[in-house]
């Protein structure tokens, strides 16, 4: 397959007070001629910072098609990660080979590139610490790899050492480095943003609706539910999800998940986790992250219909937040689950997006799971606005 270009280079509309940034989408098997047009498309965009998101067969070529853009476009720092798929403001490529590259206009000063295991927040802090003290709470774009065992600690270090607000996703897991941040890779990689240096927006969607209330764990070991408020922890599945589904367990996999409510959340967050298993005879419920005593969770429900009205309560939501103010890129990480699973035409997730918000350059991945705030999450999308 060659490749075939698709224009992704456009501003927001309206009268701009600032330069949009540069954007471009590839598709085409061949890695070598997909960086190579995707070069030839960004040569001379204004910007140092490049931002570089592959389908899953490039994993292993990051480097190489990093050094390609290097060469063509004259960006000198690409932080790169690859997923299940790329996204860009002209659509979704799911499963399809291809890449899109974002250029990002900022100075040398307004961004710090990190990698490394679970000390890279910590090694960060220590080696920027004036640099971090001046940006006050930076935007951290990370790329994890799902299959490192300190993924998760990697993720609560880097937001506690650093006091930035992340964003990224976890990567497909191809290849020994399936993301880079210039040449260096890790458990985690990407870059830190100066709030000083370029405004930013972000917000996220949920994939599922809860169902009923949450309930306190009375009593529990590790990721298995066996009291739910004083009482079996079946007995409260059933009830929260109804009579049609409590019919017949077997129908749930894949339409009911858990929900961690997220402490001291001011919006009602939750955390979505898969469901591992039921065992009627003891009425017990296992799931996929463990929960103390006295922890909570609630049940919920993933579908098309919830996924398409939480994604437009999004993108209001964000449209209200910036007013008139250009947008001058964004990155959308969405969840390898949603995508052509949960969205159709008309109303695919960047169909939303651009029916809202206008056209913009945009890049994106379809990912193992979503980062925002401090924590890793399922199912949902995360878009980022640069203003």
């Amino acid at each position: 397959m060659s490749p075939r270009p698709v224009d992704s280079n456009a501003g927001s509309g309206g009268s701009l007070r600032s330069t949009p940034f540069a954007s471009a989408l590839e598709l085409g098997r061949d890695w070598r001629t997909v960086a190579g047009s995707l070069g030839t498309r960004l040569a001379g965009a204004s910007g140092r910072l490049g931002i570089l998101y592959t389908a899953e067969p490039f994993a292993p070529h990051l480097d190489e098609m990093t050094a390609a853009l290097r060469q063509r476009t004259g960006v000198p720092d690409w932080v790169s990660a690859a997923g299940y798929g790329v996204i860009a403001s002209g659509g979704e490529h799911y499963g399809e080979p291809g890449a899109a590259a974002l250029v990002i206009d900022l100075p040398r000063d307004g961004y710090r590139l990190f990698a490394g295991g679970r000390d890279a927040g910590t090694n960060l802090a220590a080696q920027e610490s004036d640099w971090l003290a001046e940006a006050g709470m930076p935007l951290a774009l990370a790329h994890v790899d799902p299959r490192h065992p300190d993924a998760m600690d990697a993720v609560k270090t880097l937001a506690a050492d650093t006091g930035g607000f992340l964003v990224g996703g976890l990567t497909a897991a191809a290849g020994e480095a399936p993301h880079r941040a210039g040449d260096a890779t890790g458990c985690l990689s990407g870059v830190a943003l100066s709030p000083a240096a370029v405004e930013v927006a972000t917000a996220l969607s949920q994939g599922c609706t809860p169902l009923g209330k949450a309930r306190t764990v009375t009593r529990g070991e590790e990721n298995v539910l066996i009291e739910l408020d004083g009482r079996p922890a079946l007995d409260a599945f059933v009830e929260d999800i109804g009579e049609d589904l409590a019919s017949d367990l077997r129908r749930v996999g894949g339409v009911i998940f858990a929900a961690l409510p997220v402490a001291g959340s001011d919006t009602a967050d939750y955390t979505v986790r898969n469901l591992v298993g039921i065992d009627p005879a003891s009425k017990v419920i296992a799931i996929a992250e463990a929960v103390p005593a006295g922890g909570q969770v609630l049940f919920c429900r993933r579908d098309r219909d919830s996924a398409v009205q939480d994604m437009r309560r999004m993108v209001g939501e964000l449209k209200r937040r910036i007013g008139n103010r250009p947008i001058r890129g964004g990155l959308y990480v969405s969840c390898a689950a949603r995508g052509p699973n949960q969205f159709t035409p008309p109303e695919r997730e960047t169909e939303i997006i651009r029916g809202a918000l206008g056209e913009f350059p945009m890049v994106g991945f379809f990912a193992n799971g979503e980062l925002n705030r401090d924590r890793i999450y399922g199912y949902t999308g995360v878009l980022t606005l640069f203003l």
